[in-house]
């Protein structure tokens, strides 16, 4: 007679995670005298067969194992949209065809890991974030008008031709990151489309720098905040309605790294990417770099377009419970991006040859307004750690590389860690802290399966 598994253990974590701990890990004898037995994590014999089959292999460092993890061979990405299981992959001109779609009314979709394998990411694997509808494409870029106007000297409305003209352009690669990224790891579920680790990437911008057109229009003592305004049409069809607009305390607009860009890698900006022209605003996230922009407001106070207040893009000053109804005095805006280390070489589900003792691994991290300190990585579920060889950023806000060999004592399923630090000390944390209700600041350490033989 046959013994019917009636849910697989992903199923089981996810409804029952006190069943599936037991189930899978085994309880605690009360007449047996082995400590081993007693240690949350620990995979009775049973429990360790169950898991070795769902993993396809034998686990070398299983009594490392954390109690109600969920391996990585068996996680799998929350649905794309209601009703729907497993990834949906998008179908876009000049896109890869490996991006995944999260969100199709407005489209989002976000790059997977492996796919950020490359020093500078380019066009066709940069993910896609959307608020409203996309605008048409400019028939004439260099006739795109800016208005630069509120508390300033000189109210300015240039042309991206004339900004080409009256300023210098300089050129920086600087990460791109959705408030957002890492939202899927949340436990309960926050609102919004669920980002994995791939609602960022890193392209060379070319432009000219914000600080240098304020100075042309002169910015009053009396100014506070920005807002940022873009083109990009309601998704209700209400021509009135203003999408999204965010802005940012004026030190941080004044900081001379952001620029107001035309071109993408070298390619003028695409459409879909907010082209002709759009802010990048480094470290922050990604909203308050406008797409298609039309328009800085420099304003006395702080903003409050579309996308300001409440708990959009805000996240808890202390700790509130899990799934709680927010007080909004205890919120604050996000503003600099946590620090985060992802692996993109080997991608998860890689199967290496019998006999392969070692593993060549690369990756990239950054830390929004911070620098990244160190990375290190473990493939014994967190027991040891390998310092990784992390290479300087390019400029400010650039992502950085790194790499690291690690040795393994057997054939076997592996899960391989990484974990940031910023040059202030804040680590990537095991999972998802500090839950807010919209699931920004999202960064556990990631983590991908490696079968040998």
């Amino acid at each position: 007679m046959t013994r019917k598994i009636e849910r697989s253990i992903e199923e089981l974590y996810q409804e029952d995670p006190e069943r599936a701990d037991a189930v899978v890990f085994g309880r605690k004898s009360e007449t047996s005298d082995d400590p081993e037995l007693g240690r949350r994590g620990f995979l009775g014999g049973a429990g360790l067969a169950a898991m070795s089959a769902a993993v396809g292999g034998a686990i070398p460092f299983a009594a490392n194992m954390p109690g109600g993890m969920i391996p990585a061979a068996n996680a799998q990405p929350a649905p794309a949209a209601p009703a729907k299981k497993g990834p949906v992959y998008l179908d876009f001109p000049g896109k890869d065809k490996g991006l995944v779609v999260i969100g199709e009314r407005p489209l989002v979709a976000e790059t997977p890991e492996h796919l950020l394998d490359d020093d500078t990411t380019p066009l066709s694997k940069f993910f896609i974030r959307n608020n409203g509808q996309i605008p048409a494409q400019a028939k004439e870029p260099d006739a795109w008008k800016i208005a630069i106007d509120g508390e300033v000297n000189n109210k300015l409305e240039l042309t991206l031709g004339e900004l080409k003209k009256k300023f210098k352009p300089v050129t920086r690669r600087m990460v791109l990151e959705c408030g957002g990224n890492g939202r899927s790891f949340f436990t309960p579920t926050a609102r919004g489309n669920q980002w994995t680790n791939g609602g960022a990437g890193c392209a060379e911008w070319t432009g000219v720098r914000v600080v240098d057109v304020l100075k042309a229009a002169g910015v009053k003592p009396s100014a506070v905040f920005s807002g940022h305004y873009g083109a990009d049409p309601h998704l209700s069809g209400d021509a009135k309605r203003v999408t999204l607009s965010r802005g940012v305390p004026i030190k941080k607009l004044m900081d001379s790294n952001n620029l107001i860009v035309w071109a993408m890698n070298g390619e003028p900006l695409p459409n879909i990417h907010g082209g002709p022209v759009r802010l990048v605003i480094g470290g922050w996230p990604g909203s308050v770099s406008a797409k298609w922009l039309n328009r800085i407001w420099i304003r006395d106070k702080e903003h409050d377009g579309p996308g300001m207040g409440q708990t959009s893009y805000r996240v808890a000053i202390k700790p509130m419970v899990p799934g709680d109804k927010p007080d909004m005095k205890n919120f604050k805006d996000l503003e600099s991006m946590p620090i985060r280390s992802i692996i993109t070489s080997p991608s998860n589900g890689t199967k290496l040859a019998a006999g392969t003792r070692e593993v060549k691994l690369r990756g990239a991290a950054w830390a929004g307004d911070n620098t990244v300190r160190r990375v290190d990585v473990s493939t014994d579920f967190g027991a040891t750690w390998t310092r990784a060889n992390v290479q300087k950023p390019k400029n400010r806000f650039d992502w950085q590389r790194w790499t690291a060999t690690v040795k393994v004592p057997t054939d076997g399923y592996y899960e391989i860690w990484t974990r940031g630090t910023d040059s202030k000390g804040a680590m990537q944390p095991h999972t998802a802290g500090n839950w807010n209700p919209q699931g920004y600041g999202g960064n556990p350490m990631h983590r991908v399966a490696v079968l040998i033989g």
